[in-house]
């Protein structure tokens, strides 16, 4: 089964995230932070080191709980910096719980956090159909940029493109994937 060429193919999880959660549409605003916060870790290191440690990042932060991450306070930022089993870097924590908060202010505005992300396509799946690998888009630029003046971190171009294709905004999949044709999306839940 041929996927796309970014997979470490001696890896299991990897091989697991590229073909059952990469590139899949998802309104789910736990899921949604989840990945923004594991994306904004990802920033100068491999998504294979973060995915090793995703579990990690579950139990250490509250299973991704964007309500009780945006009430942490420096004990729990300290206790963050003395678990070695994620990464460690203060700005990065300080940037989640940061996110949080940011994130929790956008669902007040918009209803969820998926309507705000969404809104940004029009509800469209915007589908890549050549094989350059690329690493931003306008759009990314323009989500970057307004997730930013908002006040959230670590969410330059780069991670947001990242981000997207994570949630599956933009599909990404190489043309010679197994998954290049077939529809990612799923149902949109009753938002």
């Amino acid at each position: 089964m041929k996927r796309c060429s970014w997979v470490n193919e001696n890896n299991e999880l990897y091989l697991k995230y590229h073909d059952t959660e990469w590139g899949r549409t998802s309104y789910d605003d736990a899921y949604l932070y989840e990945m923004l916060l594991l994306e904004s870790f990802q920033a100068g290191l491999s998504w294979e080191c973060i995915l090793k440690k995703r579990e990690s990042f579950r139990l250490a932060f509250d299973n991704f709980s964007y309500e009780k991450i945006a009430k942490y306070s420096n004990a729990k930022i300290d206790e963050l910096l003395q678990n070695k089993n994620i990464v460690r870097n203060k700005l990065k924590i300080k940037a989640a719980i940061n996110n949080a908060k940011v994130f929790i202010n956008i669902q007040k505005e918009y209803g969820s956090f998926s309507n705000y992300i969404w809104h940004f396509t029009n509800n469209k799946i915007v589908v890549n159909k050549d094989d350059h690998i690329k690493t931003t888009s306008p759009l990314s630029d323009r989500i970057s940029k307004v997730l930013q003046k908002r006040g959230m971190k670590f969410v330059g171009s780069t991670i947001i493109y990242s981000y997207l294709q994570a949630i599956g905004v933009i599909n990404d999949h190489e043309l010679n994937c197994f998954l290049a044709k077939k529809d990612c999306s799923v149902e949109k839940e009753q938002r």
